[in-house]
């Protein structure tokens, strides 16, 4: 007999997230550690709905939910989470969505605005067709777009595979950068305290672009000083600076998740324009993840062409919207 259990932030951190129970853990935007973060950033205004399905003393599934003005939404944003989902153990979807559906309905919260979700998210591949076949209205649109790839063994295969034209501009621009004068490209993991690092980062980050200018509010800077911290401690947090003669001029905030580099924000000095030096920072990023062994590189929400170049491959996001009757 499955069991509904409200929880906490704090008891959700508790659950060990690589063994625990099979469940699957898809994407670092689902962790509750980052979850926690966001929710200290920007949960004013929100009553927390989180959630556990148990058989017996198994846990089969985790909903993550903020309500507000009766619409249950994913904990977290759009803006600073690229895609969410569920967490449910394989094979206990069906069991996991009828009893949430049952429990959401039960509590009168009939409007679900899941977004954004990936093709491949339990949202998608389960929830929409249990949901029609219980009757609900369930709107799926596309929003937005992702870009990701594998990545091959080793540094030489990954310029193979990209097309001749982008192959021959980053060898130019790596020799021309190279000719500038001292170059040194660092990977911090965050296992210490990256607050130094971070204050690069928060003055490069808005430097190059107006928007991310206006995105860089100090609540938001807050949050991404926060979510460094917290990630980590969990040794998940990665930081690359390319500095020309010790002076960083680049830096990109990236996280280790899962055998996968998701490259989240970076900044640079429109100074250095010339030497590409926005472009080669994320190239090196991806040398490093293949010298560490790395199965993928997720270039994350956006559709810049450069992601394209470097041999992303382009995912669609979509909007799942689902209207219990």
């Amino acid at each position: 007999m499955c069991s509904v259990t409200r929880e906490s932030f704090d008891s959700f951190t508790e659950y060990k997230v690589d063994t625990s129970n099979s469940l699957q853990w898809t994407s670092p935007f689902v962790l509750p550690v980052w979850m926690k973060v966001w929710w200290q950033a920007f949960g004013n205004g929100f009553e927390p709905r989180l959630t556990a399905v148990r058989d017996g003393g198994n846990i089969i599934g985790i909903s993550s939910l903020k309500i507000k003005d009766g619409v249950a939404s994913f904990v977290g944003s759009d803006n600073v989470c690229d895609y969410i989902d569920f967490v449910v153990a394989p094979g206990r979807e069906n069991d996991f969505f009828n009893i949430l559906l049952d429990d959401l309905k039960h509590d009168g919260l009939l409007h679900l605005d899941l977004g954004l979700v990936r093709p491949d998210s339990f949202v998608l591949t389960k929830l929409a067709d249990i949901a029609r076949g219980r009757g609900a209205e369930v709107s799926i649109r596309k929003e937005d777009v992702s870009y990701e790839m594998d990545l091959p063994p080793t540094w030489d295969g990954y310029m193979e595979a990209i097309n001749t034209k982008q192959r021959h501009e980053v060898r130019r621009k790596l020799r021309r950068l190279d000719e500038s004068g001292k170059i040194g490209y660092r990977l911090l993991r965050g296992d210490g305290s990256p607050e130094n690092a971070m204050d690069n980062f928060v003055r490069l980050f808005p430097l190059a672009r107006q928007d991310k200018a206006g995105f860089l509010t100090l609540e938001m800077e807050s949050y991404f000083r926060l979510l460094a911290r917290t990630l980590g401690q969990a040794d998940m947090l990665r930081l690359g600076v390319m500095e020309l003669d010790m002076r960083p001029v680049a830096m990109i905030m990236c996280f280790d998740y899962n055998d996968t580099i998701y490259l989240y924000n970076s900044g640079y000095d429109p100074q250095y324009d010339s030497l590409s030096v926005g472009l080669l920072s994320k190239v090196l990023c991806i040398k490093e993840s293949i010298q560490e062994h790395k199965k993928r590189f997720d270039f994350l929400k956006g559709s810049e062409v450069y992601k394209q170049r470097l041999g992303g491959i382009e995912i669609p996001l979509c909007r799942c919207q689902i209207t219990i009757r």
